[in-house]
């Protein structure tokens, strides 16, 4: 089967936003000729219009038959889910080494996290401080073309747990990046903090850690965490955070003035 390069690009975008199980869903009611519509809410999670568009206009503008579309994003999804079914995990620490026992460095982690990402990228703190490698790399990541996405947690979420300036202030010199928060109003208990401290490259690749998205936490300190390469965990993260977008328990965060 020969196909147009700019379809079978598409066709790779959208089986790393949409994972094996959901562009296979997408094959098998292309193949079964649904209308164009009802293929884009084929799945009703968020997200998936958004990611199936693109795909149905270049097979369209491709001239590709439905038939030959659906086979081929058949063996696209089963590809993928084979190689996501080989699941890596390392151990990820801060703070000092121990040459006996070699571990990966949380900052050389994130950074390379960061550094691979050339779709999507989603990040999680509690707090957050100025930290310049991190800073260049997410900066990187915005001029190739990736949407970043950085939930933090806000001096007033936080109730006096956090002093100083906002989190949200460590990211100012990222134009492009995106700011999210837990608002208090969606809070159920008074004392909930937005306390999660996870990196997601590509929906592919998953950083769970203790350590915040400071100088300390991923140098100084001692902290620990799991990298997770393949596998559904990444993908899993990704979609938690956006439904919880999309419910409205997350919102934009957006500077007021020049301050937070």
């Amino acid at each position: 089967m020969t196909l147009s390069p700019a379809f079978e690009a598409a066709a790779e975008a959208a089986v790393h936003r949409l994972g094996p199980g959901h562009l296979r869903v997408l094959a098998d009611r292309l193949g079964d000729g649904w209308p164009e519509q009802a293929l884009r809410q084929a799945v009703p999670v968020a997200g998936f219009a958004e990611a199936a568009g693109p795909l149905l206009a270049a097979q369209r503008a491709s001239g590709v038959s439905a038939v030959e579309a659906a086979a081929y994003l058949r063996g696209l999804a089963d590809g993928h889910a084979q190689r996501s079914a080989a699941v890596r995990i390392e151990s990820v620490w801060s703070g000092p080494s121990s040459h006996p026992v070699p571990v990966r460095a949380t900052a050389q982690v994130l950074v390379e996290l960061v550094a691979e990402a050339r779709r999507e990228l989603l990040l999680m703190t509690y707090s957050a401080r100025q930290y310049q490698p991190l800073l260049t790399a997410l900066a990187a990541a915005v001029a190739r073309g990736v949407r970043v996405t950085v939930v933090v947690e806000t001096v007033d979420g936080a109730g006096g747990a956090l002093q100083g300036t906002e989190p949200a202030a460590a990211f100012a010199s990222v134009a492009g990046l995106k700011l999210w928060q837990w608002p208090k109003k969606q809070r159920v208990e008074d004392h909930a903090k937005m306390h999660a401290k996870i990196a997601v490259g590509d929906r592919r690749v998953l950083l769970v850690s203790s350590a915040n998205l400071t100088q300390s936490g991923v140098s100084r300190n001692i902290e620990a965490g799991l990298l997770v390469r393949g596998g559904t965990a990444p993908q899993r993260a990704a979609e938690h955070i956006a439904e919880l977008q999309s419910r409205g328990v997350l919102t934009r965060l957006r500077p007021a003035g020049q301050g937070w």
